[in-house]
């Protein structure tokens, strides 16, 4: 690559990078901000177009606000524009010369670095940077295998990873320009309403950030396109589109279904187990789809026994799933797993010997700290009676600190032979409110 082009790319994604404006804050600043001091690469990663880009953006305005970095040292480049097509390992070294054109030798950088996994040899020039170079690093990717994998072998111990999803709902709520109420305004029957009614547009459109602005669902139809034969058939050199089409659907269609490897191979129509297995690990690796493994404190067991998945934005599923958005149940389930991932839990699903259910299981060290059941309308005896079974024996045989069931709306403590069990509607706990108290993030609404 030509010096030259390397520095009108360099000015010109740093004038772009720089002129945006008017972000929505997001809940990883608050993660990322107490590594911002730290030498390590930070690595951010998530499906594509789930705002890796804006968040470095943000974290960029943090510093500048700050006062802890100044505007002409920071570098920014995006590595999926289709002039590094041709880029090679030796360009690498013009990136800094270009730099030093740019911006003025002297002094530290910050390189802000967007899907830089594209380009040959990035990793080893990023551990130069980061063993040789005055400089804080940050890079993006939509490719856990590609990033996860290689910064951690060539960077082990230098790096720090944090997974970006779309929008949560207080995040989507935020976006919609919802101001701070009082901390009793939400339990005002109107406000109810509101929020009820928000959490329902946001389970249908999900909360990738530009379907959310310009409300346009079709883009999600060409966001799972572009994920499934960019990211998944091409990325990985999948020659049988049709086997890998089918099995996103299906998935797609029925979050949290308990399948094995060997009847997902027979739905197919594929001859070994392995492949099922292999497909499953790529739509994981491009955070397609997110993998609910069994609770048990045999590794093995957990292994052996079939893992759930769920979709990694429920919009995106109601989009190109069949018969997804009438099954309230399961989008609600879905809501939860993933505001579980968002909140960086050990979440697990889980079986007493039995065969009673629970939902989630949230770990924390050794011990279990939540048994959590996502139930859309528990209010149906029989429905409360399941519930409460899968419940009773999570705190029997794991000794649950927690139990807790999800509803749409039904809000009461039931206690019960020494057991008590919160009911909360998911609205307040997506937002982090339980009673009369905040719980967890602070939530500006």
């Amino acid at each position: 690559m030509e010096l030259s082009q390397l520095k009108d790319i360099l000015a010109l994604h740093r004038e772009r990078f720089l002129g945006r404006t008017g972000l929505v804050g997001r809940e990883k600043q608050e993660v990322i901000a107490s590594w911002l001091r730290q030498r390590e690469i930070i690595s951010i990663v998530g499906v594509r177009r789930s705002g890796k880009s804006s968040l470095l953006r943000l974290l960029a305005g943090d510093l500048m606000e700050k006062g802890s970095i100044a505007e002409n040292r920071i570098l920014y480049l995006n590595f999926e524009d289709e002039r590094f097509t041709d880029f090679k390992p030796s360009d690498f070294e013009k990136i800094l010369e270009a730099a030093d054109e740019v911006l003025g030798s002297g002094g530290k950088r910050w390189f802000f670095l967007d899907e830089v996994q594209k380009v040959p040899g990035w990793e080893r020039w990023l551990n130069r940077l980061y063993e040789l170079e005055d400089s804080k690093i940050f890079v993006t990717g939509s490719n856990t295998e590609l990033i996860g994998s290689k910064l951690s072998t060539s960077l082990t111990g230098r790096s720090r990873q944090v997974i970006n999803f779309p929008f949560s709902f207080r995040e989507y709520l935020a976006f919609k320009g919802w101001k701070e109420p009082g901390k009793s305004a939400v339990f005002r029957r109107e406000d109810r309403a509101r929020v009820r009614k928000a959490l329902s547009e946001y389970a249908k459109t999900g909360g990738f950030p530009e379907v959310v602005k310009i409300g346009d669902e079709s883009l999600l139809d060409q966001y799972f396109k572009d994920i499934l034969y960019r990211d998944v058939i091409a990325g990985h050199s999948v020659r049988n589109q049709r086997e890998v089409r089918e099995l996103a659907l299906y998935l797609a269609s029925n979050p949290g279904a308990i399948l094995s490897l060997d009847s997902m191979k027979k739905m197919i129509r594929v001859k070994s187990p392995n492949t099922v297995k292999n497909y499953l690990e790529m739509f994981e690796s491009v955070f397609l789809f997110m993998r609910l493994s069994l609770f048990d404190y045999s590794i093995k067991r957990q292994i052996y026994n079939p893992p759930k998945f769920y979709p990694v934005d429920t919009g995106l599923s109601d989009a190109v799933g069949f018969h997804f958005s009438g099954n309230k149940g399961k989008i609600l389930e879905s809501l939860v797993f993933l505001d579980l991932k968002r909140r960086g839990l050990d979440v697990y699903y889980w079986k007493s010997k039995q065969g009673k259910e629970v939902d989630f299981i949230v770990r924390k060290g050794r011990k279990v700290d939540e048994a959590i059941q996502a139930s859309f309308d528990p209010r149906d005896s029989s429905t409360m009676e399941r519930e409460m079974e899968g419940l009773r024996s999570a705190q029997k045989e794991l000794d649950a600190k927690h139990l807790v069931i999800i509803t749409d709306d039904e809000e009461k403590i039931i206690k019960e032979n020494g057991l008590s069990v919160e009911l909360v509607p998911l609205w307040k706990w997506l937002l982090h409110i339980r009673g009369l108290h905040i719980r967890g993030l602070a939530y500006r609404l």
